[in-house]
């Protein structure tokens, strides 16, 4: 049977700890006992580990030896911020499929509100891919960086890129990734798209444009859609 799995909050030399809400949902509701052994990923590591110590705020675990897992391409996702709720329904998604980080970005056509609430909800976004990261059986949740401009974030990003566009109409993602390894970067649009400026700035600062096909995708199922591929398509044999 496979083994729950857990990311510690808090490692200290072989003790890994569950703290706050994640200690109390293993406490509470899935009922541990001292003696239960899980796997424990601590500080990137994925350990076997036994539960020395369970309270509704803290959980403790003897951490063993480390345990095989597999690794996936890192894969960067650069996501201009658009309705919270589906939005957040994509990072969840996004987690799942194995993302190593994911930047919000504001878009010229980002609606004026959420770009000014987005800051804010940072930790939310943090929380919501921690819990998935542990359905999933990650090692690590993505790192969710701080919204920034279009332009500050693109133009640092090095290695492989690609900009999605619905106005790209010769290369596909697939042929696109032909030429591509890891690490690899993907930048997503808003609703209504990007703009002639953004297409350009993507250009000259080194990001290739490819489509997805010849219908107009949501944003949250664009990335999503990109993102299987591109992991199917860069993941080792």
């Amino acid at each position: 049977m496979t083994r729950r799995r857990w990311i510690a909050d808090r490692v200290e030399g072989d003790r890994a700890f569950l703290l706050g809400p994640n200690a109390n949902h293993l406490f509470r509701v899935l009922r541990v006992k001292t003696g239960q052994e899980f796997d424990v990923a601590a500080d990137g590591v994925l350990r076997s580990a036994k539960v020395v110590f369970a309270s509704h705020d803290q959980v403790e675990f003897e951490l063993g030896a480390e345990v095989e897992s597999t690794a996936l391409p890192q894969v960067t996702v650069y996501l201009s911020i658009f309705k919270f709720d589906r939005m957040e329904w994509a990072l969840e998604k996004l987690t799942e499929l194995g993302v190593s980080h994911i930047a919000p970005m504001i878009a010229q056509r980002t609606e004026d509100h959420l770009a000014k609430a987005a800051a804010k909800r940072v930790e939310r976004w943090r929380k919501i891919v921690r819990e998935a990261s542990q359905q999933a059986r990650r090692i690590a949740p993505p790192e969710i960086a701080e919204p920034v401009a279009l332009k500050k974030a693109i133009t640092a990003e090095q290695g492989s890129r690609i900009v999605l566009s619905e106005v790209e109409e010769h290369l596909s993602l697939k042929a696109a990734l032909l030429e591509c390894e890891p690490p690899l970067a993907l930048a997503f649009g808003p609703e209504g798209g990007w703009s002639e400026m953004e297409l350009d700035l993507f250009k000259a600062s080194g990001w290739k444009s490819c489509s997805l096909g010849h219908t107009i995708l949501r944003a949250e199922t664009a990335a999503i859609a990109a993102v299987a591929v591109a992991i199917a398509e860069l993941e080792p044999a």
